[in-house]
């Protein structure tokens, strides 16, 4: 039920971006993604605040689905597939081959997000969701190609692409979010703090393939943890903060240094590095978001892996057995921080896998996929078996 869509959400993390270009780094569409909705959610919660509804769930969706049409339609250059979009017959057309390519891989996924995933597919107007999707689609494009474009300035295409790119981030100015990353206010910075977590490599002591980053395996995280939210039944709200805890969940860690797992989780070590984290959260992170921000920021970041709803304004962890049985209501604002978790260490053990899938032999990779199965914070979620999914992938 779950394996083809697992997977298929790694294959971003193979799928290369501006490989025309000298590139001093890989850029792929996995990293790409996940900036896309960091700057998604930062857009969103300014126009939250300027007193707008935010459909929280059609963004997080979208998300997604743009994911797997941008695997599928990867080999057609933008400037080809905007000529398309531009007629109605070519681009049905299209859509309707991407979505035979992959319909396969929601169809059994649960809440019906199948049906959702062809509505999206074949609608034709667009929203205040679709507008803050696309300037964060196009401003995370441009901040790409701001380094791209520094090891090409003799590229024959470089002030065509800059003003192509230019152009498309204007069109949504009337964003207020827009508006701040352009005048490159605090927010700016970070955003391109998250952006930068691409640079970060995980298992950088290994050689893997395919690499992931921080940044990608943050998305990978926040994907995993609203599907399972979705097969549990988690109310709206646990849904969502599934979702970002999983987005951000990584945050204060990279902001220290990359340091692998034995000794990270190494006895007294955890507890030193956490107040490093924290302080390097107050120095590079809230002094840059609104101060609205602050606590949900502060949720997504601190104690991820909690069990917690907010009461009278306060957060209060609880029981998992109590979260599920009492407090599953939008009004209890939940965060299942144990799913959160279960998604981390299935990213985790799935690099792993895929690294020796991919042929590349190191017993680090095995006892890890080991380790993880010893201490899977959940076995079972709704009616997917995760342990014995593992288990089989192991041994095939």
């Amino acid at each position: 039920m779950y394996r083809d869509f697992l997977l298929k959400v790694f294959e971003a993390a193979s799928l290369q971006r501006w490989n025309d270009k000298l590139r001093p780094t890989m850029f792929t569409e996995l990293d790409k993604q996940s900036h896309k909705m960091i700057i998604a959610y930062v857009l969103a919660k300014y126009e939250e605040s300027d007193g707008k509804s935010i459909d929280w769930l059609s963004l997080i969706e979208r998300g997604l689905f743009e994911l797997i049409r941008r695997l599928t339609t990867t080999d057609i250059k933008p400037p080809i597939f905007h000529k398309i979009k531009a007629i109605p017959e070519q681009y049905l057309t299209l859509n309707a081959w991407v979505y035979k390519q992959t319909e396969q891989y929601f169809e059994r996924l649960p809440n019906n997000i199948g049906q959702r995933y062809r509505e999206y597919i074949f609608k034709t107007d667009t929203d205040h969701i679709d507008k803050i999707l696309e300037a964060a689609h196009f401003y995370a494009t441009r901040w790409e190609y701001e380094i791209v474009e520094r090891g090409n300035p003799d590229d024959f295409e470089r002030d065509y692409i800059r003003g192509s790119i230019d152009a498309e981030v204007y069109q949504y100015f009337e964003l207020y979010g827009i508006q701040q990353l352009i005048k490159r206010t605090e927010i700016k910075d970070f955003v391109d703090l998250c952006g930068a977590l691409r640079f970060q490599k995980r298992w950088s002591h290994l050689d893997r393939i395919p690499q992931t980053s921080v940044l990608g395996h943050m998305l990978i995280v926040a994907i995993y943890s609203y599907i399972f939210s979705l097969e549990i039944g988690q109310c709206v709200r646990g849904q969502i903060n599934n979702y970002f805890t999983g987005l951000f969940h990584d945050l204060p860690e990279a902001l220290t240094r990359d340091i692998i797992s034995p000794v990270k989780h190494g006895t007294g070590i955890a507890d030193l590095l956490k107040q490093y984290e924290e302080d390097q959260m107050l120095k590079e992170v809230f002094n840059k978001i609104p101060e609205k921000w602050h606590r949900e920021i502060s949720r997504f970041t601190k104690n991820e892996f909690s069990v917690s709803i907010i009461v009278e304004g306060e957060e209060i962890e609880i029981n998992r057995k109590e979260l599920i049985s009492k407090y599953n209501k939008n009004i209890y604002d939940l965060r299942d921080g144990s799913l959160v978790k279960t998604a981390d260490q299935l990213a985790a053990f799935l690099e792993a896998y895929l690294a020796k899938t991919n042929g590349l032999v190191s017993e680090k990779y095995s006892s890890a996929m080991e380790n993880i199965l010893n201490h899977l914070e959940l076995e079972t979620i709704g009616s997917f078996k995760i342990k014995r999914f593992l288990q089989n992938l192991e041994r095939n």
